[in-house]
Order: C-alpha cells, then sequence, then structure tokens
C-alpha cells in the first residue's frame, strides 16, 4: 500500500488511490483528471497537466463508477463541471496516443506493418509485440504467435492501425524491442480496460510473455 500516493510498486512504478475502487494501483493502470481553473475536469493522459491530480483505474466501470457517483468532485473538495460521456472520452484520448506512439515508433524503424514484414521480423525474433487488428481475420491472425517473452496487442481495428502506419487498413504490425515499445504497451493496457465490456464482451487479452505457438486470434 502507498502512503499518501508516494511509494511505488514492485517495477518501480508510483501509486496512487482510484477514486472510485478505493485500490491503491501503480499509475501505469489509472488515468489521472486535474481540475482546470474554471472548475472543468479533464482527462490528463500524458500526465503532465499542472494541480493535484484525481486518479481513476482504467476502466470502463470505474469512470462510468465516479461519473455517475459525483466522485471527481468528492475528491476536489468542490463543486466541479464533469465532461458527459467520461468513458468515452478517455477512450479517444487513449487510442490516440497509442496511435500515435506506433506512429512515431514506425518513424524510428521500430516498427513494420503487413503479413510478411511482421512473419520476417518473428522469424529473425526482431520483434517484441505482436499487433493485429480486432476486426481481422481469425485464421489469417491464428498464423502468427506473440513473440517469446513479448506482448500482443488485438484491441485495436484495422482502420486504426492503418492510421498508425500511413496506410488504409493493417492486420498485422510489430514493434522491435527498445524505443517507444514499452510506452506502448503499457497505454495499450490502458485503452484494452476501456474497451473490454463496451460491448457486452472483452475484445481481447493481452498475452504477456506469450511464447511461440499461443494462438493470438483470440482471448487467453
Amino acid at each position: 500500500m502507498s502512503r499518501g500516493g508516494r511509494d511505488k510498486d514492485r517495477t518501480g512504478a508510483p501509486e496512487r488511490r482510484c477514486i472510485a475502487t478505493g485500490e491503491t494501483r501503480p499509475v501505469t493502470e489509472l488515468v489521472r483528471f486535474v481540475v482546470g481553473p474554471e472548475d472543468q475536469v479533464a482527462p490528463d493522459i500524458a500526465g503532465k497537466l499542472p494541480g493535484r491530480g484525481i486518479w481513476v483505474t482504467a476502466d470502463r466501470a470505474a469512470l462510468e463508477r465516479a461519473e455517475a457517483k459525483g466522485l471527481f468532485a468528492r475528491s476536489a473538495k468542490r463543486p466541479v463541471k464533469v465532461p458527459e460521456g467520461v468513458p468515452g472520452l478517455v477512450e479517444q484520448m487513449l487510442a490516440r496516443r497509442v496511435l500515435e506512439l506506433i506512429s512515431l515508433a514506425r518513424k524510428s524503424g521500430r516498427a513494420v506493418a503487413g503479413y510478411e514484414k511482421v512473419k520476417d521480423w518473428l522469424g529473425r525474433d526482431d520483434a517484441r509485440v505482436l499487433l493485429q487488428a480486432s476486426d481481422g481475420s481469425e485464421r489469417g491472425k491464428g498464423k502468427l504467435s506473440t513473440p517469446y517473452g513479448g506482448d500482443w496487442i488485438g484491441w485495436l481495428t484495422a482502420q486504426e492501425l492503418g492510421l498508425a502506419f500511413g496506410r488504409e487498413k493493417v492486420i498485422h504490425a510489430a514493434l522491435g524491442a527498445g524505443g517507444l515499445t514499452k510506452r506502448v504497451v503499457d497505454e495499450a493496457q490502458r485503452l484494452k480496460g476501456l474497451r473490454a465490456g463496451a460491448s457486452g464482451a472483452e475484445t481481447a487479452t493481452v498475452v504477456a510473455g506469450g511464447g511461440r505457438g499461443r494462438r493470438k486470434g483470440q482471448e487467453s
């Protein structure tokens, strides 16, 4: 447990208390909010806005509870203006951030797209993360496996991945080690919490430390 929100978890990440669940979690699993000068609550996805942070677990149910129960005002200890549809707003902002980071990784040569290029990276052990479109063919996605000791991200659509790679659509992509890869994984994990259960069923599940041969086109 953290004391005053200053302690760190075993990975070294600072911890904060979620106003909706009461649980203390690493900040990589939370969304920070701040109250602006006009008492407007705003998501601080990058965690850089000035002001005292209000933290909520990166989970649709937690955000819905914080919005419906007036927990932002309770935490701020004064009346505040909360934007309508907080979970949807946070989801959009997180998705945009993930795509921007993937795009930056591509520009630095640490990301590739397309089945053959991804297969080649996987075969040469150059891939650290396998990305596959949530609306891609399950049969096609099943032909590729998560890098050994790596991660799988499967809750971005083909159109979204296409935006990150300057294409109309992308089904398969991969990230190499180093650079922005860890940040992509962390932000994608937060996004997963918003997309899980959004339509009554989890879109996909991250596979951390998965080995070769594990089926990637389905939940684990």
